[in-house]
């Protein structure tokens, strides 16, 4: 049984919030919902001293990812959950998720899954009737940490490119600009992908499976 928690703060959308209801509800699964903004605020408070006169800036942001999985973790510790993190492989290649936030669970189910891939299972499972909301598939990407956040990437050019950085097929574009750029930010985040929740592997080369480098000494082959 599925059990379903939605941890809105100041920055979560509307639409959002009624995404996260209808998708239970298609389910027919259990669903609660705690608002994390009151423990969000007593966290910046206690911070505040310690970051007077500092720009707000990834710091203040990942707070409420952690508050999540700090939440979840407790449910889980409390009722025997199994948790899921959500990242999906280009993110995890990316770095573009949050330890002890959205990395936080017992099982990865979708980390080696691109990004595009992810989209398409999600319109597959929808090819007989809408199981997922179409607004949670259509709407454009954002982590709702800040006000009008949105990722920072064009997942339908991105994810290819990472899956070629991983999977080793990059000789012919080894000397592109973004191409080298985005290798080197995936060896830097090697890091984050060592404490990562065991991936579900779908692919030839999945991380913490298939594929490991060295994280010492800033390693960029």
């Amino acid at each position: 049984m599925y059990h379903l928690i939605s941890m809105p703060s100041r920055f979560s959308s509307n639409h959002s919030k009624i995404d996260a209801k209808q998708l239970a509800k298609n389910l027919k699964t259990n669903f609660e919902t705690i608002d994390i903004d009151g423990l969000f605020e007593k966290y910046l408070d206690v911070l505040s001293p310690s970051f007077k006169g500092l720009d707000k800036n990834v710091a203040e942001e990942n707070i409420q990812s952690r508050i999540r999985g700090n939440l979840l973790m407790a449910m889980s510790n409390k009722f025997g959950y199994l948790v899921l993190s959500t990242g999906n492989k280009t993110e995890l290649a990316l770095g573009y998720c949050t330890l002890y936030g959205d990395m936080s669970g017992g099982l990865s189910a979708i980390g080696d899954l691109n990004k595009t891939e992810v989209y398409n299972l999600s319109q597959w499972i929808n090819n007989d009737k809408e199981v997922i909301p179409n607004n949670i598939i259509k709407k454009t990407p954002s982590a709702e940490l800040a006000p009008d956040q949105f990722d920072p990437f064009d997942y339908e050019l991105i994810s290819p490119l990472v899956d070629e950085i991983v999977m080793d097929n990059s000789e012919s574009k080894s000397s592109d600009d973004e191409f080298l750029s985005l290798k080197k930010k995936i060896n830097i985040n090697e890091h984050k992908r060592r404490q990562a929740a065991p991936v579900l592997r779908v692919s030839r080369k999945a991380f913490g499976i298939g594929r490991r480098i060295p994280i010492v000494n800033h390693f960029h082959e």
